[in-house]
C-alpha cells in the first residue's frame, strides 16, 4: 500500500481472490481488525496501488470522509460472497448499512469493475503469514 500508516496499525496480511472470475483481487492485502485499525481505515493513505486493498472485519457500512481518493468497496457475507458494490465511491460519502455483509473489502476504484466482480461472486480471503 502507498501509505504512512504504521504497521502496528495493519500487521495481518491477506490476498483475495475472485473466485468466480478466476482473478486475483488483491495480492497486498491489509487487515483491519481492531475497533482502531476499522476507525482509522485508509485516513492518511494518500493512494491504494493496483493488487493493494484493505479488509474491515465485522464492518456493515464504510465512509470515504477525509479520504483523498475513491474507492472500490465489495461487501462480503459471512460465507466471502460479494453482496453489495460500491464502484469507485468518491471521498465525502457515506455507504447505506448492508444486513447481510459481515466484512468489507476496499479496493483501488475501478478494480472490480476490471476484473467483472458481480453481486453474488465467491471471494477467497487468504491470511498470509
Amino acid at each position: 500500500m502507498a501509505q504512512n500508516k504504521s504497521a502496528q496499525s495493519f500487521s495481518q496480511k491477506f490476498r483475495a481472490i475472485n473466485q468466480t472470475r478466476a482473478a486475483i483481487l488483491v495480492d497486498n492485502g491489509s487487515i483491519a481488525a481492531s475497533a482502531w485499525a476499522r476507525l482509522r481505515g485508509l485516513l492518511g493513505v494518500k493512494s491504494l496501488a493496483r493488487g493493494d486493498g484493505l479488509l474491515l472485519q465485522g464492518e456493515q457500512a464504510i465512509h470515504t470522509i477525509g479520504m483523498r481518493f475513491a474507492i472500490d468497496a465489495l461487501f462480503l457475507d459471512k460465507n466471502n460472497r460479494v453482496v453489495r458494490i460500491e464502484n469507485a465511491m468518491p471521498p465525502l460519502r457515506l455507504t447505506p448499512f448492508v444486513f447481510r455483509a459481515a466484512q468489507v473489502l476496499e479496493l483501488p476504484a475501478g478494480r472490480a469493475a476490471e476484473i467483472g466482480t458481480r453481486v453474488g461472486d465467491q471471494i477467497e480471503i487468504i491470511h498470509l503469514a
